[in-house]
């Protein structure tokens, strides 16, 4: 058996161990590995083969290519071979854990505090050009209302007040604007009775609106008794 076990060669890898490695180990012949508390079987050639197979197996079975490992920093020996194994440890290391490093302060993010300054300068250049826009866009500016028209609607309004109060006055008041501004030869500065004679034959009813406006305003006795809704219809005429 000695003689046998003399003739047996095998290499292994990796060519330097060290502790917790697995180790492949091929001989140049079959041979049957015993278990050991020095090594732990990982494998055979034949497939994966559990380690606690072969510490149980009565025969253990012939392999030509085993996979070990051990947890023990000294050479071990199996089927006649003996393998180096060196710790991972470096020399006089006492074994002792090394001193930890406080954990350093991450310095204050900076990044999100600056998106925010510039997304803020942003929107208020953003708000500050449509102000400056709208500023200068051009406004739609509504038409003049013609003299005549705004005429007419005042006459309407005071038809549809009846107790509007001194309604003769201020139908005399808007007959002699719009006369004004539609007449250069009549202006407001007119009294009646400078107004009246420079009026076309037809216009008698300007008369009437104007004298009983001035006797609303001026005389104790007040307008007298008239039709406003006919004067008023007729003052309609000189606004058409």
């Amino acid at each position: 058996m000695i003689l046998v076990l003399a003739l047996i060669t095998a290499t292994f890898s990796p060519p330097a161990p060290t502790v917790g490695d697995p180790i492949t180990i091929t001989f140049s012949e079959p041979v049957r590995i015993p278990p050991s508390p020095a090594y732990e079987v990982i494998s055979g050639a034949a497939g994966s083969q559990p380690a606690e197979r072969f510490r149980r197996a009565e025969s253990p079975p012939l392999h030509k290519t085993v996979v070990v490992r051990t947890f023990l920093p000294k050479p071990f020996t199996i089927a006649g071979v003996t393998i180096p194994v060196r710790s991972v440890l470096k020399k006089g290391d006492d074994m002792q854990p090394a001193s930890l490093t406080p954990p350093q302060a991450a310095p204050y993010p900076r990044a999100p505090f600056i998106a925010i300054a510039i997304a803020a300068l942003l929107a208020l250049a953003m708000w500050m050009l449509a102000w400056y826009l709208a500023r200068r866009a051009v406004r739609v500016i509504e038409p003049p209302v013609p003299a005549s028209e705004r005429y007419r609607r005042a006459v309407l309004a005071l038809r549809e007040n009846p107790r509007h109060a001194g309604r003769w006055a201020a139908l005399a008041d808007a007959t002699r604007a719009y006369l004004a501004e539609s007449r250069a030869n009549l202006g407001s500065d007119l009294t009646t009775t400078e107004l009246v004679p420079r009026l076309q034959e037809q216009e008698h009813v300007v008369a009437d609106i104007l004298r009983i406006g001035d006797m609303e305003k001026f005389s104790r006795e007040g307008a007298p008794p008239r039709d406003f809704e006919e004067v008023a219809a007729r003052a309609l005429e000189l606004a058409s």
